[in-house]
């Protein structure tokens, strides 16, 4: 596996002291969410509230997903500095994102994001053709592997793991407060590398709403599964790009509510 939940990393969990149901005085680990602030040249974008392990991806990613740079962008270097908690993603020539920071939606994010108004335009250019694939096998064995895999949610919950993946074997797995830097980290990761989408699979722990969808369509992943369920507008913009949408994967059960065509039994 190319990337995996760190659980020794002592700067993502904190020990605190708090009692149980029986008042018992007892000990437990707990996430450490940060704020981390990107800039892209010399303008501030936003602020995110992160567990910061992976910095430079997610600021790539959250840019890519927000269409304020593409895979043709030029980048000259990304600095993190963690002293000041700040990400400078530094672009060969100057990107036209003013215009992007006039238009914001709300989006459902767990913490609060943004959607600017022109990625539904670039949305809508997007439709899936019916391949590759998909095993049923790979979905009840990917859903094993993840849920056992030794995770930051398991030492401590309160938190969203999203993972690339490719037939039946996890590639890389993210972990974030919000599901939606998880899945930006990913996106980063896949731009660095120069990692192809056609034949991959996401997979993750969180809901299937719209921003999920729309990003797993940006970054031209054709199938997506969830053991969590579904948002209707998350199903509508899925069935519009031919996205294979499957959620409420345990054990050996699931829904598939979209590009159903892409199922092979076997």
């Amino acid at each position: 596996m190319r990337i995996k939940p760190n659980i020794e990393d002592k700067r993502l969990t904190r020990k605190i002291f708090g009692f149980n149901e029986l008042l018992k005085r007892t000990k437990l680990d707990v996430i450490e969410e940060k704020p981390l602030s990107l800039f892209l040249n010399d303008q501030e974008i936003v602020t995110m509230m992160t567990i910061n392990d992976h910095p430079k991806f997610l600021a790539l990613g959250y840019l890519l997903n927000q269409n304020m740079i593409n895979s043709r962008t030029k980048i000259n270097k990304v600095e993190y500095h963690e002293d000041l908690m700040t990400v400078v993603v530094r672009t060969k020539k100057p990107v036209d994102y003013q215009k992007k920071l006039k238009k914001k939606t709300l989006t459902s994010g767990c913490a609060q994001g943004t959607l600017f108004g022109d990625i539904m335009e670039s949305f809508k250019k997007i439709k899936f053709k019916d391949i590759p694939k998909l095993k049923m096998s790979w979905i009840y064995e990917l859903s094993k592997k993840i849920n056992l895999m030794p995770s930051l949610y398991l030492k401590a919950g309160a938190i969203h793991g999203c993972v690339l993946c490719e037939k039946n074997k996890p590639l890389v797995y993210m972990e974030d407060v919000g599901r939606h830097n998880a899945i930006d980290k990913i996106a980063g990761y896949m731009f660095v590398k120069k990692v192809k989408p056609g034949n991959k699979i996401f997979y993750t722990t969180g809901r299937l709403t719209s921003e999920m969808v729309i990003k797993a369509v940006k970054m031209k992943i054709p199938i997506v599964i969830s053991r969590s369920g579904f948002t209707a507008w998350g199903v509508e913009l899925a069935r519009k790009a031919n996205l294979t949408l499957i959620g409420r994967a345990k054990g050996k059960r699931f829904i598939i509510l979209s590009g159903e065509k892409r199922l092979d039994e076997f």
